[in-house]
């Protein structure tokens, strides 16, 4: 087996163009601080996510020789093995015309180092598990100048909303540490969420509070419940206005974790509207009837200073989720 060193975003040779042969990256500064996972994601693209996790547990995966977990943070000079990986060239997908001008004209805002996207309810924000194309994916290909484009966070599929899209290390870095969450302190970004959950939400409840933990099904599917050994997680929540049989709500995530504001919606005894996987089905058919026939949960704005810049971004209710609650208006506007 013929082994190949290069360095971070260094074209390796034409032999090895499919993944076919083991590879040692050198880290260099500008990727200090990065998971593992995140890094091979960024050197191994179009391999599903499946197989770098599968990867990493079996050991393929070393940094300066030894085993590594994904959320391992790298540091300038290690040395990454990265194994042998056969990708299917047909895995590429060229962006359709119609989704391109799409996105194009979902930008919220644009700066010389980020992107802020208004991504749509239906398209994955990046591909894997069987999505071919997501919206990084297609960023990349709309805009081909643009080589160091990376997330800065994530939205479930059928979410929608504000999506933070770096075009610099630098600001993909210093999101991340704004991102992250410091018990005590205050929050770097501002992410605020719209949700239309099932029943009447009490007009004093003002958080959640329960830990989460990650749990696997036998087919496979990932879930999160509510559990005392998962962890700590925190959603301030405000109650907008009633219609027959919901309320609609304001979430603000203070923690990150999976599917948390769905999970703790469900825990506090009001599932989000049109949740396939944490809802109510009874009020998911009736609301499908008013015309709800996704998930009634939407990025609705985010708010952070960058660089002594204040930025603050909303993005509009889709016309679909609005003709539902537009009765509610004080919180249209």
């Amino acid at each position: 087996m013929s082994y190949v060193r290069g360095k971070v975003g260094e074209q390796v040779e034409k032999q090895v163009s499919d993944n076919s042969a083991v590879r040692w990256v050198t880290v260099e500064d500008e990727f200090a601080g990065q998971r593992l996972d995140n890094f091979l994601m960024r050197e191994l693209r179009g391999v599903p996510k499946s197989r770098i996790y599968n990867a990493l547990r079996r050991g393929e995966v070393r940094v300066n020789k030894a085993r590594a977990k994904p959320a391992y943070k790298l540091v300038p000079g290690d040395q990454v093995r990265i194994p042998p990986v056969r990708v299917k060239q047909a895995t590429t997908t060229s962006v359709p015309g119609g989704l391109a001008e799409r996105i194009k004209a979902a930008i919220l805002y644009e700066d010389d180092g980020l992107l802020i996207v208004n991504k749509p309810s239906g398209l994955a924000v990046h591909g894997g598990s069987g999505v071919s194309l997501g919206l990084i994916e297609s960023l990349r290909q709309i805009f081909p100048d643009q080589k160091h484009l990376e997330l800065v966070h994530r939205l479930d599929r059928d979410t929608s909303g504000c999506v933070m899209v770096s075009k610099k290390r630098a600001v993909l870095k210093q999101l991340h540490e704004m991102l992250r969450y410091k018990p005590g302190a205050e929050k770097g970004v501002d992410k605020r969420y719209l949700a239309l959950v099932a029943g009447s939400w009490p007009a004093r409840k003002s958080q959640v509070k329960v830990a989460l933990a990650k749990n696997v099904l036998r087919s496979g599917e990932r879930v999160v419940r509510a559990s005392p050994e998962g962890k700590s997680s925190l959603t301030e929540t405000r109650l907008l206005g009633r219609i027959e049989e919901a309320s609609l709500i304001e979430a603000r995530p203070i923690t990150g974790r999976t599917h948390q504001i769905r999970v703790h919606c469900q825990y506090a005894g009001h599932p989000i509207i049109g949740d396939e996987k944490y809802g109510n089905p009874e009020a998911n058919l009736r609301f499908r009837e008013k015309g709800v026939k996704r998930l009634f949960l939407h990025a609705r704005s985010l708010a952070f200073e960058l660089d002594g810049r204040r930025i603050s971004v909303q993005a509009p209710l889709p016309k679909d989720l609005e003709s539902v609650v537009s009765s509610i208006d004080k919180i249209l506007k």
